[in-house]
């Protein structure tokens, strides 16, 4: 199936260009009016762009710290392997910090320490190379997930996606939004509707910026609409991405989510996560014990920097909310797709 979809008409954007010498950031807080890189050449500049949102989505933040890794190192002087990796850590505990909900963005740090310290001498470019590999490997995982989700969706359905999930968020051709532009390709999905995701706006600013890129159309809708648009019948999956995704199917996710799950359980849509590997969580039971980002409450009292609430107003801004694993109908990954996931499910298929 997948050597049916047309990448060079649906894969066109890229959020993250390593030059050899510094990282380029697409600013995803200027678009969709301005299409502008930041050059980050320490590590402590991709940390402030992840940390800022000029990149965003759990692969994309991961794929970023891993770069992030490669700037540090280069600014160390190290004799060996174990002198570079205490060297290295201060920068590392920095870039973790940066966005703490996105397990994707302590796993890529993982991974990178795990290759340094069974590094040899050339220990600067295996670190380089392992950079290279989170960066190429998630785009294959994406277009293997965009085709298994994809075949789960019966021709002629409308979907709703909530935030970004495309290939702004992740190294090329998106999750959730991979599945919608398999499912355009393929012929399975005839309309498209994006939530505006408040406060930051994702979806207006970014999702349909991207599909329009692509040629494809889609209907932008307020969140709030999103219940009613569910009861004239014009959409039967939900397709969203995750940040974390725990050892019972429990997900985190861009705050709006949950909502959805429910609206979508009353009203007999289908619900379906899509994210790679790298975004579950074995070590986390539940998402009761998930540590939920909580950003300052100015992103609620303003629009693009334009204050709409009276001062002295007291704002709640939790960035990410859970899923209960009974809500979702199907969790899509590289691996594989697991239907009515629970802890069963998820070890057998996340257990080793």
């Amino acid at each position: 199936m997948a050597d049916d979809i047309d990448y060079a008409r649906y894969d066109r954007i890229r959020p993250l260009r390593w030059t050899g010498e510094s990282l380029a950031v697409l600013d995803q807080r200027k678009l969709p009016f301005v299409t502008e890189y930041l050059t980050c050449t320490t590590s402590d500049e991709v940390a402030a762009a992840i940390h800022s949102l000029a990149v965003r989505g759990a692969p994309a933040i991961g794929i970023a710290a891993a770069w992030g890794v490669v700037l540090a190192e280069r600014a160390i002087v190290a004799d060996d392997v174990d002198e570079a990796a205490a060297r290295l850590e201060p920068a590392l505990q920095r870039l973790n910090a940066a966005r703490p909900t996105a397990v994707n963005l302590a796993w890529a740090l993982a991974r990178m320490r795990v290759a340094l310290a069974r590094a040899d001498g050339n220990w600067r470019q295996v670190l380089e190379d392992e950079a290279h590999a989170i960066d190429s490997e998630d785009l294959a995982a994406n277009r293997r997930m965009g085709s298994l989700g994809a075949a789960l969706i019966e021709r002629g359905s409308g979907v709703l996606t909530h935030c970004n999930t495309g290939s702004l968020a992740t190294a090329g051709f998106g999750t959730a939004l991979g599945v919608i532009r398999a499912g355009v390709a393929l012929g399975r999905i005839e309309r498209v509707f994006a939530g505006e995701t408040r406060p930051w706006l994702q979806g207006a600013r970014l999702t349909v910026w991207e599909l329009q890129q692509d040629g494809i159309d889609a209907t932008l809708i307020a969140d709030s609409a999103a219940s009613h648009l569910m009861k004239t019948g014009q959409v039967q999956w939900v397709v969203v991405g995750a940040d974390r995704i725990c050892a019972n199917g429990d997900t985190a996710n861009k705050i709006g989510t949950y909502q959805l799950a429910i609206a979508a359980r009353y009203h007999g849509v289908k619900f379906m996560v899509v994210a790679p590997s790298s975004t579950v969580d074995m070590a986390t039971a539940s998402g009761d014990l998930i540590d939920i980002e909580e950003r300052h409450s100015d992103e609620l009292h303003a629009i693009a920097g334009t204050r709409t609430v009276a001062e002295g107003i007291a704002a709640w801004n939790p960035v990410f909310d859970v899923t209960p694993h009974d809500l979702i109908d199907a969790i899509v990954t590289q691996q594989g797709v697991i239907e009515r996931p629970d802890a069963a499910a998820m070890q057998a298929a996340f257990g080793d």
